[in-house]
């Protein structure tokens, strides 16, 4: 009499070799998400830029508020909310100062270490720089202090 099916062993063995490729797909999954979160946090920076620097085209003035730039159509709701910070993508936005060209930046921080690493921020220039170590700018000289990309 002939037994089909598979033994204890073979069905461990299988086991164990998806635990295995479990092992390294995940941390793999995790780091793409994480560039991938960088990546949108970069440019949603920049969009916010353009976007300021329209407003100031049109007002003669920086916006002071994310809700300005929605006000005026210029940013979608997530990214232009009621209150800061506007989280999208895993990171945090933030627009600092008066309105005025010497004290205008946005800035954006990782939500937790998972969704993210570096900051980003822009200052009425429009270039957009970079933290490694994912800090806080205090303002926009703090902000010009960082690596442009």
């Amino acid at each position: 009499m002939e037994k089909k099916g598979f033994t204890l062993v073979e069905v461990m063995i299988v086991i164990a070799l998806i635990a295995i490729l479990t092992c390294i797909a995940i941390p793999n999954l995790l780091r793409s998400r994480l560039n991938a979160n960088e990546r949108y946090a970069t440019s949603n920076v920049q969009t916010i830029s353009v976007a300021a620097q329209t407003y100031w085209s049109v007002k003669n003035v920086l916006p002071s508020t994310l809700l300005q730039l929605n006000a005026e159509g210029l940013l979608d709701g997530s990214l232009g909310c009621a209150s800061q910070p506007c989280i999208k993508n895993g990171y945090k936005y933030y627009m600092g100062g008066s309105g005025l060209r010497t004290d205008f930046f946005i800035y954006t921080i990782p939500q937790t270490s998972n969704d993210g690493v570096q900051s980003f921020c822009a200052g009425s220039d429009g270039v957009t720089r970079v933290s490694a170590t994912g800090e806080t700018p205090a303002n926009q000289a703090a902000c010009n202090a960082w690596g442009s990309l």
